[in-house]
C-alpha cells in the first residue's frame, strides 16, 4: 500500500530521517512509517515543500531528468533585482555542477512586487537596513545541486531565503514549517503529472 504526504520542511533541517553530525532531520518533525523517504531533497538551508512516500515509481517520474516537471521557488534575494539579471535567469546562466561548467535550462522568473506570504523563519534573515532585499519567483524544470543559489549569486543577487513552494500543481499553501498533509494517490498523481 502506497502512502503519500506533502510536508513542509523547516529551515535548517536534513532532508533524511537519519541524524548526521546532530543536526536536526526529518524525523524530528514527522512521525510516519519506517519505509517512507522524501522524493528528492530540499538543501539544509532550503525550506518548503517535500513528497514523503514509499511509492519508487512515483519517485522515478519525479527525478528523473525526462520528465521535466515544473518546480516554483519563492527566493529572497540581497539588494533590488533588476530587470537585466531577471532576463538573465530566465534565458540561463552558467553555473558550475560538480566542477563541470553547466548552462541551466530557460526558465520562468519574475518580481514579486510585495512580499509574498511566507511563514516566519526561525532564526530570522538578518536584517540590515542599509541593504534592501527583493522576492522572486523561479519557476524551472530542472533541480541541479544548489541550483537557484548558483543562478541568483551569478548574476549579483545572493540568495537570502529559498523556499520550494510548488512542485507540478501540488503546492505548499497553508502549510506552516513542520506541518503535513496525507494525499490519496488519485488526488496526488494528476496534480503532479496531469491527467
Amino acid at each position: 500500500m502506497h502512502t503519500y504526504f506533502i510536508v513542509y520542511k523547516p529551515f535548517n533541517v536534513l532532508s533524511q530521517f537519519s541524524s548526521q553530525e546532530g543536526k536536526k532531520t526529518l524525523k524530528d518533525f514527522f512521525s510516519v512509517a519506517t519505509d517512507l523517504y522524501p522524493v528528492g531533497r530540499l538543501d539544509y538551508d532550503s525550506e518548503g515543500l517535500l513528497i514523503l512516500t514509499n511509492d519508487k515509481e512515483l519517485n522515478h517520474r519525479l527525478l528523473h531528468p525526462q520528465f521535466a516537471h515544473e518546480r516554483e521557488y519563492w527566493v529572497q534575494v540581497e539588494g533590488q533585482i533588476d530587470a537585466a539579471a531577471i532576463d538573465r535567469l530566465q534565458a540561463g546562466v552558467l553555473i558550475s555542477v560538480d566542477g563541470r561548467s553547466y548552462q541551466t535550462k530557460p526558465s520562468r522568473v519574475s518580481l514579486f512586487d510585495l512580499a509574498p506570504p511566507v511563514p516566519e523563519r526561525n532564526p530570522p534573515i538578518r536584517y540590515r537596513a542599509h541593504i534592501p532585499t527583493s522576492w522572486i519567483k523561479m519557476e524551472l524544470t530542472e533541480g541541479k545541486n544548489r541550483q537557484v543559489r548558483k543562478m541568483t549569486a551569478k548574476v549579483g543577487f545572493p540568495t537570502l531565503r529559498l523556499i520550494r513552494y510548488r512542485i507540478g500543481k501540488v503546492d505548499a499553501k497553508g502549510l506552516q514549517p513542520g506541518e503535513m498533509m496525507e494525499m490519496r494517490k488519485a488526488a496526488l498523481y494528476p496534480l503532479l503529472f496531469g491527467p
